[in-house]
């Protein structure tokens, strides 16, 4: 399993909802199981109602989980999209 903590930095002219279905698709790239972590709760990173219900905010320190053939690159491209999204 590999995992890596990441501070959400989102551009105010960024739509939230669109920044969390481009997540997901990203996500969705990867074979390997990927969950992120926010305060204290956990959700599927494939799933759109799950990350909606993290309710993540901007500033929020999230842990990107990833386990599989291809985890490490999953959470290094989930990582690096929360840094800085674009849609």
């Amino acid at each position: 399993m590999t995992e890596e903590k990441v501070v959400f930095e989102c551009r105010s002219d960024l739509k939230l909802d669109k920044v969390v279905a481009t997540l997901v698709q990203k996500a969705s790239e990867f074979r390997s199981t990927v969950y992120l972590v926010e305060g204290g709760r956990r959700a599927n990173a494939k799933s759109l109602l799950g990350v909606i219900s993290l309710g993540i905010d901007n500033g929020a320190e999230i842990t990107v989980t990833a386990d599989g053939a291809d985890a490490n690159e999953a959470v290094k491209s989930l990582v690096e999209y929360l840094k800085d999204p674009k849609v």
